[in-house]
């Protein structure tokens, strides 16, 4: 595998990982979003999806977000009898959001988005370190100085 192959995989899961952040910050902003009037249905959690496959251009695997699945868990109710939302029982039906799991899923997205950002880091790095290795035997080589071994065991 190449460098340009680990930089695109990688930007194929902090792509992901973006995406995924966005899906669970609009749960998180959706946490308190009862219905306007008895009877509407209030905001519903969604979930993203994640495939991968393989890459023949890149020659490894990639990851991109799929669809975005409703959870189909039940509704909160809360007994608030004055909001405008409240049933012939006083109870307002809210979105089926935990912010708690939504915040523990959001600090494994950013986990996952840093590791993603680390292979790109270490990939430049090697890159540039290359780069540096090249650029010394071809200044050797102009200047007819080039010895392969001398020059590995100058740098040992």
């Amino acid at each position: 595998m190449d460098f340009n192959s680990s930089l695109r995989i990688a930007a194929t899961g902090m792509h992901a990982q973006t995406a995924r952040m966005r899906v669970i910050a609009e749960n998180i902003a959706n946490a308190d979003s009862a219905g306007k009037a008895p009877g509407d249905e209030p905001y519903r959690r969604r979930v993203p999806t994640f495939q991968s496959h393989f890459d023949a251009e890149v020659g490894g695997r990639v990851v991109e977000i799929g669809k975005l699945a409703n959870d189909m868990s039940d509704f909160t109710s809360r007994y608030e009898p004055g909001h405008p939302a409240a049933d012939e029982s006083g109870y307002v039906q809210y979105p089926n959001v935990n912010t708690l799991i939504e915040t523990v899923d959001m600090r494994e997205a950013q986990r996952s988005y840093e590791a993603n950002l680390n292979v790109v880091t270490v990939t430049r790095q090697m890159l540039g370190r290359t780069l540096d290795l090249c650029a010394a035997n071809f200044e050797d080589l102009i200047h007819g100085h080039f010895d392969p071994v001398q020059r590995r065991h100058q740098r040992l």
